[in-house]
């Protein structure tokens, strides 16, 4: 393996992806993980050529395309453009021939084999790698913490899960996971507040995300944002989106917050990537009126102005019965997790809790979970959350520290290895 060039780091999120070569402190590139295809007939020799756009491009042209993300929940549900989002990592971003570099994928813990499986064929039959590896995504947030204890609760678009470490070992009976994360919030639009206490319209609800959530807000005020590339338009200012540290918090008293909400407050303001300019209200009701000021003038188009909202739809991370999801919280995940581990390792966890992914970015997730975590424990245990400031990025950084180590070469797995006995990847990655 000595041979091998300088390997290349691909963090395949269900909403992001994010690449680039081993031993850099960023990744080379992060776009959404979708792909999207024109919703129009082209009728003029000029117009823009291709059938399938990813990265920048889709971005640029989502208003002619619909949309589709090919991985949800960490499990990827369309091969074709999961391919198809590959290539143009290796293409268009990297610039690059996969044929010349290993490639450590990473992937959500507790996933279906056929999704490892079914990576492995592609990268070693299509991409002709050299060598390949796959590594749980909380782990990889873990060596880029600098420990080799700890656990990691890592939230992100599709998959939330807590994975305990002890001094380089994992446990994997004791890994929990859940797939209520950024993109998984849902009926928060239905959600009421009660007796002291934030209830549902209805006993249980449609599955839906946050984005959606949002849409049928815009559409009960008399805006019709109902297209693919339109949803990406709102996801751009929901809880989960670009802007999400300024967009939405995590209330440590949601009884006491709900009940400041609705005596009003000021606003925030943040600029979207064109320039405009949205104002985020903490007056209800949850939508006020929609408008955006540009910066350079007075026109007006859209204002969003949110009010409980900010800090209903999260909530549902650490409180997800409410719209009827059977699922424990973000906060029980991290201590049903430590609980599973041995009672000696039990206080070295509690003592190095580390957060990860974009889902833990929201404002105050950090104070909320320190508050929850410490009634479920024994009054005397110290608990130590660390928030990292890049931890959007803790996974891939991960990945580039361990992928660059030089005892690191012999848990490739090799092309000719995999050609021979294709279960290698289950046997050498667990």
């Amino acid at each position: 393996m000595d041979h091998l060039n300088q390997p290349v780091v691909i963090d395949q999120g269900s909403g992001s992806t994010k690449a680039g070569f081993a031993g850099s402190d960023h990744p080379t590139c992060y776009f959404p993980s979708y792909v999207g295809r024109p919703k129009h007939t082209r009728v003029m020799a000029g117009a823009v050529e291709g059938d399938a756009f990813v990265g920048k491009k889709a971005q640029e042209l989502r208003g002619l395309l619909k949309i589709n993300y090919p991985m949800s929940h960490g499990i990827v549900t369309d091969w074709d453009d999961m391919e198809r989002i590959w290539s143009h990592v290796y293409t268009d971003e990297l610039r690059t021939l996969s044929e010349e570099h290993p490639v450590l994928l990473t992937e959500a813990p507790l996933n279906p084999s056929t999704n490892r499986e079914q990576a492995a064929q592609i990268f070693f039959e299509t991409f002709n790698v050299p060598a390949m590896y796959t590594s749980v995504q909380a782990i990889l947030a873990l060596y880029a913490s600098g420990r080799t204890t700890g656990i990691v609760l890592d939230s992100g678009d599709g998959v939330t899960h807590a994975v305990p470490v002890f001094e380089g070992f994992s446990m994997p009976h004791a890994i929990r996971r859940v797939d209520v994360a950024g993109r998984c919030v849902s009926g928060v639009s239905r959600l009421v507040w009660k007796g002291g206490m934030l209830t549902s319209a209805s006993a249980r609800l449609p599955h839906r995300d946050v984005t959606e959530h949002l849409q049928l807000l815009l559409r009960k005020a008399g805006y019709h944002l109902h297209t693919t590339a339109e949803k990406e338009v709102v996801r751009m200012i929901s809880v989960f989106g670009i802007h999400i540290e300024k967009t939405c918090y995590v209330a440590l008293s949601p009884a006491k917050e709900e009940k400041e909400s609705q005596g009003g407050g000021r606003g925030e303001d943040f600029r979207l990537p064109d320039g405009n300019l949205i104002r985020v209200s903490s007056k209800p009701p949850c939508m006020l009126l929609m408008q955006i000021t540009r910066s350079t003038d007075t026109d007006f188009a859209l204002l969003f102005q949110l009010g409980a909202e900010r800090h209903r739809a999260p909530e549902l991370l650490f409180t997800p019965e409410l719209v009827g999801l059977e699922y424990s919280g973000v906060h029980q995940v991290v201590v049903d997790s430590i609980n599973r581990a041995d009672l000696d390792l039990r206080k070295s966890l509690f003592g190095n809790v580390v957060l990860s992914g974009g889902g833990t970015l929201v404002k105050g997730f950090g104070d909320r979970l320190l508050h929850e975590v410490k009634k479920l424990a024994l009054r005397e245990t110290k608990i130590r959350i660390s928030a990292p400031p890049e931890r959007k990025y803790s996974t891939w950084i991960g990945g580039s520290i361990l992928a660059g180590l030089s005892t690191f070469k012999k848990m490739w797995v090799s092309a000719e290895e995999y050609q021979e006995d294709p279960d290698i990847i289950f046997k050498r990655f667990g």
